[in-house]
């Protein structure tokens, strides 16, 4: 009988076949299972739990998303998206010694209207899954939450010092000390820094992550530090560069600086190799990392007047990344022809954005029931009069905006090419009528 490892402690959990939920016999926990049919199916979920596990949650998104590329009906694939998204570890409680989640990843959105979860339900084998989910979404919601209350209290930052502390031994790091003289250095100069040997000495460890993802929202400059390359990767320094990394794709006037010394700055992991990086081991660097820093400050007090636009912006990026995801489920919904599913996605999309052309695009696919939207090109019929499609247009980005054009003067050339053909194949018939008088003319 198959065994899938348990997604709390690591223990295992023999599969029954008529059940799609199994207790762990380590922990004790009772949990959903996956849709498994055989042994590749329960080594890829595996994976993906160890993953998480280990609390490297980019590598648990891949690996999730492998499985969904696969069967995008999966609740339980969906689910672990989720709980990767929002950082969720299992740890015992001293006293019931239960295993309860703990949030490394609070969103600014409650995990009650994230489009995996929402997935997680609608793909649910049967009504006391479904309730599992909804159980243990509803204690991560409580657990987001007070996360937000207390991070609203917190002041803003204008640096992220993002380091390794210890080594495996315990032992300090060399870029633990690297990291607290850039950290006196630009205190000095009066900047307000995010370190967390100083940050963090009052709090406990268990409740890091207000104070983390306020430091990381509010500040303007992540500055990353390291001396070798598996501390780059290491998992708790890479869950904080790659959170500040996807604040940087949402507003541009953020700046994520990596500073290394005694490594070949080629070895930097990929996400950070495309970045300006600095050398700590040149003279001047202190100076360029300053200049880098004021320029930064300069131009996000230039695009954002106030905190509370700052805020406001957060929130719309952090929507943006939600229905990103709706969408391409939505998308994958129109590949299997099920257009009712897939209209509900896309106007879930358009009530967080209402200016979104892919979504439009997407909805113009259901009225002509197509499957994929390069299908538009071979359609026989105009679409520039499908309110669907004039929407997509007016919002489109300009090299989208062309590309849709481009599908309708597809069409017109088509349907013109074909008016030629008949034509000349009329006029074809019609000489040979007058050279053969009983030839029938179409």
């Amino acid at each position: 009988m198959a065994v899938i490892k348990c997604k709390m402690c690591g223990g295992n959990i023999e599969i029954d076949q008529t059940r799609n939920y199994g207790t762990c016999d380590s922990c004790g926990s009772v949990m959903t299972l996956p849709k498994v049919s055989d042994e590749k199916k329960v080594n890829l979920f595996n994976r993906a739990n160890h993953f998480r596990r280990l609390n490297d949650f980019d590598k648990a998104i891949l690996a999730y998303e492998g499985i969904l590329n696969e069967d995008h009906t999966d609740a339980e694939a969906h689910w672990g998206v989720v709980l990767s998204r929002y950082g969720i570890e299992y740890v015992e409680d001293p006293i019931s010694h239960k295993r309860i989640p703990t949030c490394h990843r609070v969103q600014y959105e409650s995990i009650l209207i994230d489009p995996d979860y929402l997935m997680a339900l609608e793909y649910a084998p049967d009504g006391y899954s479904r309730s599992l989910y909804e159980q243990e979404a509803k204690q991560i919601n409580e657990i987001q939450r007070e996360i937000l209350s207390i991070s609203r209290n917190e002041t803003s930052y204008d640096v992220f010092i993002c380091y390794k502390e210890t080594t495996d031994a315990g032992t300090r790091t060399k870029d633990s000390v690297l990291a607290q003289d850039i950290y006196f250095q630009l205190a000095n100069d009066g900047y307000k820094v995010f370190f967390s040997k100083i940050s963090l000495e009052n709090q406990l460890g268990e409740k890091y992550e207000p104070y983390i993802f306020a430091a990381l929202n509010s500040a303007k400059v992540m500055v990353v530090i390291g001396t070798k390359a598996e501390y780059f990767n290491a998992v708790w320094v890479r869950n904080e560069w790659s959170r500040y990394l996807d604040i940087v794709k949402k507003d541009r006037t953020k700046l994520l600086i990596p500073c290394y010394k005694d490594m070949d700055p080629y070895d930097l992991p990929i996400e950070l190799s495309a970045l300006q990086s600095l050398d700590m081991s040149k003279i001047g660097f202190i100076q360029d990392l300053l200049r880098g820093i004021r320029k930064s400050l300069q131009t996000k007090k230039e695009a954002h007047g106030s905190s509370d636009a700052k805020e406001q912006e957060g929130q719309r990026s952090v929507s943006a990344a939600q229905y990103g995801a709706l969408l391409k489920r939505a998308f994958l919904c129109i590949e299997d022809s099920d257009y009712k599913k897939a209209d509900d996605l896309l106007e879930k999309v358009l009530n967080t954005n209402p200016e979104c052309a892919e979504a439009y695009v997407g909805k113009l696919l259901i009225d002509l029931e197509l499957k994929h939207e390069s299908d538009l090109s071979k359609q026989r019929q105009l679409i520039d009069k499908n309110s669907n499609y004039q929407k997509a247009v007016r919002f489109a980005e300009p090299g989208y905006r062309a590309t849709l054009q481009q599908y309708h003067n597809t069409i017109i050339e088509t349907i013109e090419q074909e008016r030629k053909e008949a034509i000349y194949q009329k006029a074809e018939a019609m000489v040979r009528h007058v050279r053969e008088p009983g030839l029938l003319i179409m």
